[in-house]
Parts: structure tokens; C-alpha cells; sequence
């Protein structure tokens, strides 16, 4: 078994918190902060062509104008809901000079992992023209523990590259300097519900068990219907369409009744030109040359931005939501204020389903052997002759090491160690119980996969239509899932009606370009909804992307975009988020904590696309008692 141990590991773990503070001034409601950092010397790589910089203190890169790749530090800081955040400052201090003989390596563009093309995402704020080391900001409101929170991220760039002058100015020490104004204290709500569940009304009685055991549990649970919501029965009814009035009535859950988890419950209805939904969805209008839009539950949990104000994702009001084109920009909060999950259930018997399964789990799944089992399924994401890396084992290994200590043993299935080899192994190895399974490769709504090593032929998982076969009972896992689409929870045999009125035969078509039938949308039920609603097994819930997903070959492919995401959820969990809405939510907090989502449009869409298909108020490994 190759043993993958990236050298950034050690350095990521500074992105969850706010490390010491060197002084703290505080006269009432006016505040300085201050924390001194140091870094230690820079490490010159260098290569045939080019030189890689090392720096150990880095928690991600930053990309210059001119396309040179720099190490960046982030360190975040948390204060009391609604705090203004009146002045950050940076002073850079024992600047090292250094003279290089060969440039800066360049940034890998982002590949989609569907099609393996590479992308140019529109960048808002790539560090350049800046003479000397530098730094950026970034404010948003989200949840933290017990309670909403303004996060401050300040990122640090300690290196300058001249290349005119070949040369490098790096920064050893750096002195951070945060002025504020906390918020007046005003009385949090008073919590009613813990958990508010929303589904049609066809749904309700299916949803009884669910809303008893967990009200057994502890956690306060209101069950409502999205007539109920749509027509105001509990709050005022406000927004332009059914999505909006749902986020709306979320927001006043959030305020008045102290909700922290909601559950939608319900996928696609029908329709073929214009879709309807048990529960309403939102797509995001994000087009990065890939795709146009993509659904996002994020929408729903993301309800204020950092000034307070009600995050509507329309900042510029002309009714397209999450809007980022060449001409046109929404400007978002994206932290997550709520803990959201969906079951999108189209059918009364996939409710109970679901429902026995949530029961199931949390009641018989703690201290067994079973749930201290993490598979993980991957091979090389990204193969290239001249590439060392194995991306998506490098991902899987990554993940578990964080689980290590935990009392977790590893089943590695990867095309290297030659236990990938199809489906089969891989339905075997689950359907012997499993507490969580990370597959990290290439997908689509029906099918993930990944490639040998240096061999760009496909070795395939199972498909969803052969998820049927998994036979692991209650052992269920959570599956956390790199790749595109597998979460396309839109999918209906009516796309291939559509199809065929839109294109007639071109819709099958197997020249290229291929007739969009072969995107699969067409099956009823994308390949983790149909991993999560088997019956006599499969996953307890699947988090993995609606959309296109995106990563970075090579050795930093831990540090950007999805393979980053991927182990920042097994991060989260080892930092103590045992409620899966929790883990999740943290798991993309932590991302943009680095990667401020309006700076890069990849960034952006790979954290809105990022769907939990599962109970966001479950609690992972079951309870005590």
C-alpha cells in the first residue's frame, strides 16, 4: 500500500481557529486585537524548468495575475453576531530578500472531473501589484457551536515574487491588528424547536415516527407543511417564487422559534419544460463555462451576511439568484446560518424508508464494531506519465488520518493496490458494514468511477442502479463522495422526454458531440439518492456535488478545491461536530474560511454545490442510550 503523508497536513489545522493573542484591548464596546505571527524560512524546491515554493506555516496558495503560484496563510478569527469590524492592518516585518535563477512554478488550472478539461475561472481578487508581501480580508455570518458569529478571515501573503528582478521578498514576521465594535446585546429567541422538518402534506403521517423518536431524543421537532409555509400559516408569507417563501420561512424559524436543523423532505414532483417540486429547490445561475446553473441547498441555510442584513442572493435584484456571469455578479454571504439536509423523496414508501433507517441508525449504531470502519474507494484522479500523484488516494488516505486515534480501522480499495478493480469489490466491501466511506475520482448522476495509475481508461464503481446489491442491512454508512453530479437529485425518466422534444433522435446520439442522453439525467434516481434509499442496505446519507466538481492534480492537490473539501469534512468531524448538519455546515465554513468564495468562481460553486442528502440532526455513530 503506497503511504500518503502531504507535508501540508500539519499546516491545515490552523485554519479552524484564531491562534493566540499577543494583546487585546477592550473599552466597552470598542475593541483592538492583535496577534504576532512568524513564519519560518522559505523552502526552494526546484525543478528542471522552474522552483516550488514550500512555506511550512501555509494553509493554502495564492494565485498571482501573472499566474505564479504563493504560498498564502490564513488565520480566522470569530466575535459576537452583527460586530463591525471598523479596521484590520498587517505589518510585515524582517523582509528576506532572495535571488532565484529560475521562475515561480505557475498554478495548475482547475480540472472538472467530469470531463477532465481544464477551466479559467474569473478571479476578483488574485494578489498582484502589490510591491511588497500583502494581505486581504474577508467578513461573513455563520454558525459556531451554540450561536450565530461574525467570522473574520485575514489572509496573509508573506511572499513577493519580483520576476523581473528574480527575486523573492519574504516576509519572517507579521503583526495583525483588528479594530471593532461589538453589538449591542440583545436576548437570543427562546428555542422551540430544535428541528423543523418540511415536506408535502402527502408526506406528513409517513413522517409521524420520525418527528416521535426524535422528540425521544431530546431534540424539539415541529413538522410542517410546505402548504403551511407557502401560505403563511405560521409566519407571513414573503418572496417572489415558492423557493424564496421557503427561505423565508427558514429565516423566521431561525428568529423566533431558535431552530438550528431543518430537513426538507421531498425531491421532484414532475414536469417536463418547467419542473415541480414536492419541496422547492434553487438553482444557482453561476455559469462557469461547464454549465449554466446547478441545484443548492446552500441557499436555504445561508440567511444573513455579515452586516445582519437577510442573505437573498440577489444583491443586484433582477430575479436571477446566485448569478455570476462575465457581465453580471451576485455578491453572497455563503457561510451557513442553519443546518440543512434533503431527502428527496418522491413517493410515500420512500419516505418510511428513510424514516426506519434514521430510527434504525440512531439507536443501534453506537459502540458497535462496524461504525469504526472507514472504507475508501479512489484511484488516480488526474493521471499523467510525468505525475507521481495518486490524487483521489491521496484524498482517501488523508481523510482516514483523521480519523486515526479515533479507534477507526482502514479498507482501502484503490486502483493502485489492486483491490478496485469494478463494482463488485466495492459492493462487497460495504455490504460488510462500515461507519463511513469516502469514494473520491469522477462521476455523473448515475455512474463514479476513477482511472489506474497514469491511465486515462475508467475503472467503474457501482452504478446506481446496482446499489440495489449492497446488502449491509443497518450497517450504514455516511458516504462522502468526490466527483461530478452524483447528487444530481433533479434526475426523472421525464429529462428523457424532454430530451427527445428539444432534439428528437440527436438526444441518443453516440457521435460527438454526444446526444445528452449519455449525461444521464434521465434515470429515476441519482447515484447517491439511490445509494441512500435502498432498503436492505446502502449509505444512511451521501454528500458529494449536484454539479461539476473540480480539483488540482499533483502534490497540492490537498489544499484546493474539491479534494480539500472532501477531507475538511472528516476535519470537522474529528474536531468534535457530531451532528451531521453540523459536520457538513463546518466542513464548508472551514473551505471558504481559506478560499473566500467571491474571490474565485470555482471556489464559489464548489461550496454551493456541495449537498447532504441525509438528516442534517443525526447524530453520527448513534446515541448512548
Amino acid at each position: 500500500m503506497k503511504n500518503y503523508l502531504p507535508l501540508s497536513i500539519v499546516a491545515m489545522l490552523l485554519i479552524s481557529g484564531s491562534g493566540a493573542l499577543a494583546g487585546l484591548q477592550n473599552n466597552g464596546n470598542l475593541g483592538v486585537k492583535t496577534e504576532n505571527c512568524s513564519f519560518s524560512g522559505l523552502q526552494l524546491l526546484e525543478d528542471t524548468t522552474d522552483i516550488r515554493i514550500q512555506l511550512p506555516e501555509a494553509t493554502s496558495s495564492i494565485t498571482t495575475i501573472e499566474g505564479y503560484l504563493l504560498p498564502a496563510v490564513t488565520r480566522v478569527y470569530t466575535f459576537p453576531f452583527k460586530t463591525k469590524i471598523t479596521d484590520v492592518t498587517v505589518m510585515f516585518s524582517d523582509i528576506q530578500e532572495t535571488h532565484i535563477s529560475k521562475p515561480i512554478r505557475l498554478a495548475p488550472q482547475p480540472i472538472a472531473d467530469e470531463t477532465g478539461k481544464t477551466v479559467t475561472p474569473e478571479l476578483t481578487n488574485a494578489l498582484g501589484g502589490s510591491a511588497s508581501p500583502s494581505f486581504s480580508y474577508h467578513l461573513a455570518a455563520g454558525h459556531d457551536g451554540d450561536g450565530e458569529v461574525t467570522y473574520l478571515s485575514v489572509h496573509l501573503y508573506p511572499v513577493h515574487y519580483v520576476p523581473s528582478e528574480h527575486l523573492l521578498l519574504s516576509a519572517r514576521d507579521a503583526a495583525i491588528t483588528i479594530s471593532y465594535v461589538l453589538p449591542k446585546p440583545s436576548p437570543a429567541p427562546t428555542t422551540q424547536y430544535q428541528l423543523v422538518i418540511i415536506s408535502p402534506k402527502e408526506f406528513k403521517n409517513a413522517l409521524q415516527p420520525l418527528v416521535n423518536h426524535k422528540i425521544r431524543k431530546g431534540i424539539t421537532t415541529k413538522l410542517v407543511t410546505t402548504s403551511d409555509v407557502c401560505n403563511g400559516v405560521y409566519f407571513p408569507a414573503e418572496g417572489r417564487d415558492c423557493a424564496e417563501k421557503l427561505k423565508y420561512f427558514i429565516k423566521d424559524a431561525f428568529d423566533q422559534w431558535g431552530t438550528t436543523y431543518v430537513l426538507l423532505v421531498g425531491g421532484r414532483k414532475g414536469g417536463i419544460n418547467q419542473e415541480t417540486w414536492w419541496v422547492p429547490a434553487r438553482y444557482s445561475m453561476l455559469n462557469d463555462g461547464g454549465e449554466g446553473s446547478y441545484l443548492t441547498d446552500l441557499y436555504f441555510a445561508d440567511i444573513y451576511d455579515a452586516n445582519g442584513n437577510f442573505s437573498n442572493w440577489d444583491s443586484n435584484g433582477n430575479g436571477i439568484f446566485a448569478e455570476w456571469t462575465t457581465t453580471a455578479k451576485d455578491v453572497l454571504d455563503m457561510y451557513p446560518d442553519m443546518y440543512v439536509g434533503r431527502l428527496p423523496c418522491t413517493s410515500i414508501s420512500q419516505v418510511k424508508t428513510m424514516v426506519n433507517k434514521i430510527i434504525t441508525y440512531e439507536t443501534t449504531a453506537y459502540g458497535s464494531e462496524w461504525f469504526k470502519k472507514f472504507v475508501g474507494v479512489a484511484g488516480d484522479t488526474y493521471p499523467d506519465v510525468n505525475d507521481p500523484y495518486y490524487e483521489g488516494e491521496m484524498a482517501t488516505n488523508a481523510s482516514f488520518s483523521q480519523l486515526q486515534g479515533l479507534g477507526f480501522t482502514a479498507s482501502f480499495l484503490w486502483t493502485s493496490n489492486g483491490r478496485f478493480t469494478g463494482p463488485e469489490p466495492v459492493i462487497a466491501e460495504i455490504s460488510k458494514g462500515c461507519g463511513f466511506v469516502h469514494f473520491s475520482g469522477h462521476g455523473n448522476p448515475m455512474v463514479w468511477a476513477n482511472h489506474p495509475p497514469r491511465n486515462d481508461s475508467f475503472v467503474d464503481g457501482p452504478n446506481s442502479f446496482e446499489m440495489r446489491k449492497l446488502s449491509n442491512g443497518d450497517q450504514q454508512p455516511i458516504v462522502i463522495v468526490g466527483g461530478c453530479h452524483n447528487v444530481q437529485f433533479n434526475t426523472s425518466l421525464l429529462n428523457m422526454v424532454k430530451g427527445v422534444l428539444e432534439d428528437g433522435l440527436k438526444y441518443f446520439s453516440m457521435k460527438k458531440p454526444f446526444g445528452k442522453f449519455w449525461y444521464n439525467e434521465w434515470i429515476p434516481r441519482c447515484w447517491g439518492w439511490a445509494m441512500a434509499s435502498q432498503t436492505r442496505g446502502g449509505a444512511i446519507a451521501v454528500i458529494a456535488n449536484t454539479g461539476l466538481g473540480y480539483g488540482e492534480p499533483g502534490q497540492n492537490t490537498l489544499t484546493e478545491k474539491g479534494r480539500f473539501l472532501e477531507w475538511l469534512f472528516f476535519k470537522a468531524y474529528r474536531d468534535g461536530k457530531e451532528r451531521l448538519g453540523e459536520t457538513h455546515a463546518t466542513d464548508l465554513i472551514y473551505y471558504m474560511n481559506v478560499h473566500p468564495p467571491m474571490d474565485d468562481q470555482v471556489d464559489c460553486k464548489i461550496v454551493q454545490e456541495w449537498a447532504l442528502l441525509g438528516d442534517p440532526s443525526l447524530q453520527i455513530g448513534g446515541y448512548a442510550s
